[in-house]
């Protein structure tokens, strides 16, 4: 081992959503004075995305650095949702050790054991920290009992299961060895227990180099950048090196620029050495998990794991009459380029082409294809999306589906509606406690139980409720789950809706659109009451006479129309309907946009 890794660390920040991490790193990085710029006055300096500050949660990782007695520390930001477990699995890779972040009152959430289980089984050192123990409900005690108890549950060895514990409150920037909120003055504790706890990384300089890739950036003046931690060796700007693919392909190429991080910046380096985290240009066609070796000895790096996609969607070209009106690209050209390019960051994602304009892309879960959908729009995409499938697989014969352990927190007054809608769509309860009227469920649920139950629940909970789910993996297949139908107010004219119209149909269900709006034959307005179809003319105007009528005079009353956000739409859709995404709306729409074609293909089906 060398003296240069002696004075790094690599850690890695593991949580469940919303329990502080983003907010811890932005009290390490303005309290190590790696910032002395205006830049670091803002909140959640790592969330950069816009996404993610929508959103209030971490979708892609991210690197920073700071200096402290001497030591460079590596911090690596990674994403609390097991949607993300993609971007989980490559950063253990990076790293030697973790800062488990706890709520001091919630303790350990389902997502904490996905990205602990992952920590665990790579062998890192795990330091805990209880934050938000300024708050008049936190109990750490009873937080670090059940931490515990998680640890041993999934399999920590002694070493990491006698981890050392520091108590925060990352919103002020204090940490402390007690858990008194008020005896705590700065983070400058939990700097020094990182260069005291985390283990400096192993590796030697004098043998042949090994990069492990982990991530692939774009830069506009560099081009593609590959992000890794060298292994073995050392490497420097302008070195000629073996860049070795999946399939083993060794190819020759020459670093154009070698940068290291320093605070939220990469700055230039002239070399560096087993250990450090680097990102190297210069190699046009590189991937993720591919190594970058020594020419005269080139040895490639195992390659890396990442469990299989459980979610699958058909994205295709828009097809409906609005099609190349609100978005720039909206060829299949365009969607493949897009997806193609998708792949080379998303190593958790897969796609496949189907013909005609259309590719099956499979993911971690619904948010997972959502957040790309979503990244798609934004950069002016337009597409049309099919309702989310679970993958089945064969093993041994026999049919499996993905499972997955739900968590939902909810007042007590609720527990009946959650349980009977849990038990409709085949979920098992594995566990309940109540605690001050708020009940605490654990179900175990087939993933296509949980497919557009999001929205009925927070309905059915009064908004009240918190449901997070994670995959537990393949079971035997759980039987058929009676799917509640739903039934859709469909537009049978082109044209803009009317609020006459509207306030008829809004008595024969809920609407999804406004007076004013433009609607084309095929699209759905609105939900119908009843479980069936109804073909309705939203664009209707009142018929204009002589005669004055009884009700001259009153105001039309329209409800306000249901927000049909993305999420809500691929909730709601059946698999015969569609969401048809452009930068400027989200429609939901049949698939078979004309009526009479609809009419009799339905007539087929049911023959």
């Amino acid at each position: 081992m060398n003296d240069n890794s002696q004075k790094i660390r690599n850690i890695a920040i593991i949580a469940h959503v919303d329990h502080g991490k983003t907010t811890l790193v932005d009290a390490l990085l303005k309290q190590s004075n790696t910032f002395r710029d205006a830049e670091a006055q803002g909140t959640t300096i790592l969330d950069s995305n816009e996404l993610e500050r929508e959103r209030g949660i971490t979708i892609f990782s991210k690197n920073a650095s700071i200096e402290w007695q001497g030591v460079k520390i590596n911090i690596v930001d990674t994403p609390g949702h097991a949607d993300f477990g993609g971007e989980v699995e490559r950063i253990m890779n990076l790293v030697d050790a973790c800062l488990l972040l706890v709520d001091a009152k919630e303790g350990p959430m389902p997502q904490t054991k996905f990205v602990l289980k992952k920590a665990i089984d790579a062998g890192h050192k795990i330091i805990v920290i209880i934050n938000k123990v300024d708050r008049s409900d936190a109990r750490p005690e009873w937080v670090l009992n059940h931490t515990f108890d998680l640890f041993i549950e999934l399999g920590a060895s002694d070493e990491q299961a006698n981890f050392p514990v520091l108590y925060a409150s990352a919103l002020h920037g204090v940490a402390g060895l007690e858990s008194d909120f008020h005896k705590m003055k700065d983070v400058h504790p939990l700097l020094d227990l990182i260069v005291k706890e985390a283990p400096a990384p192993t590796g030697d300089p004098n043998l042949p180099l090994q990069l492990a890739v982990v991530n692939v950036q774009y830069d506009n003046y560099k081009g593609k950048v590959a992000v890794g931690r060298i292994i073995n060796g050392q490497i420097s700007d302008g070195q000629t090196v073996a860049h070795i693919d999946h399939a083993g392909v060794i190819k020759n190429t020459k670093i154009t620029a070698l940068l290291t991080f320093h605070g939220l910046e990469k700055i230039p380096a002239a070399d560096a050495q087993a250990g450090e985290i680097v990102v190297v240009a210069g190699i046009d066609d590189v991937k993720i998990g591919d190594t970058i070796a020594d020419t005269q000895n080139p040895i490639a790096l195992p390659p890396m794991k990442v469990e299989e996609p459980t979610v699958k969607m058909t994205f295709g070209v828009n097809t409906s009459p609005f099609s190349g009106k609100e978005g720039k690209y909206s060829t299949s050209r365009n969607l493949d380029e897009r997806l193609m390019r998708e792949l080379q960051n998303d190593v958790a994602l897969k796609v496949e082409r189907a013909g005609e304009g259309s590719f099956v892309v499979s993911g971690r879960g619904e948010l997972h294809l959502a957040i790309l959908i979503e990244k798609m729009r934004r950069e002016d995409y337009e597409l049309q999306v099919s309702r989310p499938q679970v993958i089945f697989k064969e093993i041994n014969g026999d049919k499996h589906e993905p499972f997955e352990l739900v968590s939902i927190e909810c007042p007590e007054v609720f527990t009946g509606i959650v349980i009977e809608k849990m038990g409709k769509r085949k979920g098992e309860m594995k566990d309940m406690r109540v605690e001050n009227s708020i009940a605490y469920l654990d179900f175990e649920i087939p993933t296509r139980g949980l497919i557009g139950y999001r929205n009925e629940f927070i309905t059915d909970t009064k908004g009240q409720g918190i449901v997070n789910s994670l995959l537990l993996g393949y079971k035997p297949y759980g039987g058929d789950i009676g799917s509640v139908a739903h039934g859709s107010m469909v537009s049978m004219e082109a044209g803009i809706s009317m609020s006459y119209a509207l306030t008829n149909l809004q008595e024969r269900g809920s609407l999804f659109i406004a007076p004013g709006i433009n609607v084309y034959e095929g699209m759905i307005v609105g939900e119908n009451a009843r479980p069936e179809d109804m073909d309705v003319n939203p664009c209707k105007a009142k018929r204009l006479s002589n005669m004055r009528s009884k009700g001259d005079g009153a105001a039309e009353q329209l409800d306000t129309p249901r927000d049909m956000g993305l999420e809500n739409a691929l909730e709601y859709i059946g698999d015969d309907e569609l969401v048809e995404v452009t930068p400027k709306n989200i429609r939901v729409r049949k698939e078979i946009l004309t009526t009479h074609l609809r009419k009799r293909a339905s007539a087929q089906s049911n023959t």
